[in-house]
């Protein structure tokens, strides 16, 4: 008996799903799709954006006279941040003292950020003109050289290696590394941690100095210092590594622990990260820091975050010559 016409018979509709599996097994698999790119970090080598034959990584370009917010000049980088309405600033949020939230206001704040507050008064004219983009060590150089924010200030110390990929301001501030232990651990020395093992985020300079200092310790990276004080706190680690502006602030939210005593085995010199093309923008946040070691706002700004971890401080010289 025929089937009705345009309809098929259950047998046919079995034949014809019969050959299609057969197809599909006999057909190539299709490859996979790549996984997305990773973002791409210092430890993947970018090339030099210019030959900056460098002798001296705390030199920095020489500034003009601060213009007033209405008188930027109309090519320059900072009339443009102006014209987008904002400053884009690549910070911390959990490096206590230096840049954090607040956990009564949901706010970032610290020493650094009032460096942000301040180029942002300089831009606008008002200190809150900014947007915060939190930024791990890691991040540092990528997010400038992409040109995602127009600062970085997040303990980023000046070396000649870095100004091959992007551009500092003048010195801010002058740190130093050290070791934080726990209190009572009977590690009183730097040859106390041969074969202990020492935390210290990863991308950072805090790294290869250590290994100088203690090759024989092993050394267990972070994502950040937070991420070390949790493996600290859990015993994971013998201690942390890092800038003395850093350790104190962990110290300061753990009390059972201690900062190793003895001078600095560093020199961090931190400056505010640009990318390497805007000179501009170096040059007028050189002078606005000029400006603040001048008035005052420094030691303000220091007096209020640092000065009761460390102790009394002065701004640091500018060095120029770029």
């Amino acid at each position: 008996m025929s089937s009705p016409r345009g309809r098929s018979t259950p047998i046919q509709v079995l034949g014809l799903l019969l050959v299609g599996l057969f197809l599909a097994a006999c057909a190539p698999a299709l490859p996979e799709p790549p996984p997305p790119p990773l973002r791409t970090t210092p430890e993947v080598s970018r090339p030099p954006v210019a030959e900056q034959n460098c002798t001296n990584g705390t030199q920095s370009y020489e500034p003009g006279k601060l213009p007033a917010p209405d008188k930027l000049p109309a090519d320059s980088t900072m009339a443009a941040i102006k014209k987008r309405g904002r400053l884009i600033a690549g910070v911390s949020a959990d490096t206590y003292l230096l840049g954090a939230r607040n956990p009564a206001t949901g706010t970032i704040e610290g020493f650094d950020i009032d460096f942000v507050r301040a180029i942002s008064k300089a831009i606008f004219g008002k200190p809150d003109q900014y947007e915060l983009k939190v930024i791990t060590a890691a991040d540092r150089i990528p997010v400038l050289q992409d040109k995602e924010v127009d600062i970085v200030v997040r303990a980023f110390t000046m070396n000649c290696e870095r100004w091959d990929q992007v551009a500092f301001s003048s010195v801010y501030y002058e740190a130093g590394q050290k070791v934080l232990v726990r209190a009572g651990s009977g590690l009183k020395t730097l040859a106390d941690l041969a074969g202990r093992t020492v935390c210290a985020p990863n991308g950072t300079s805090s790294i290869t100095n250590f290994e100088r200092q203690v090759p024989d310790a092993e050394i267990v990276a972070a994502i950040d210092h937070t991420g070390c004080l949790v493996r600290f706190q859990k015993g994971e680690v013998d201690a942390i590594t890092g800038d003395d502006t850093v350790l104190a602030g962990l110290a300061a939210q753990d009390p059972y622990a201690e900062i190793l005593d003895g001078e600095p085995f560093s020199s961090e010199p931190y400056g505010v990260g640009v990318n390497a093309d805007q000179v501009d923008l170096v040059k007028f946040i050189n002078a606005k820091l000029d400006q603040m070691r001048d008035n005052g706002e420094w030691q303000d700004s220091y007096d209020r975050w640092l000065k009761p971890a460390l102790g009394q401080d002065t701004p640091p010289e500018a060095e120029y010559g770029r």
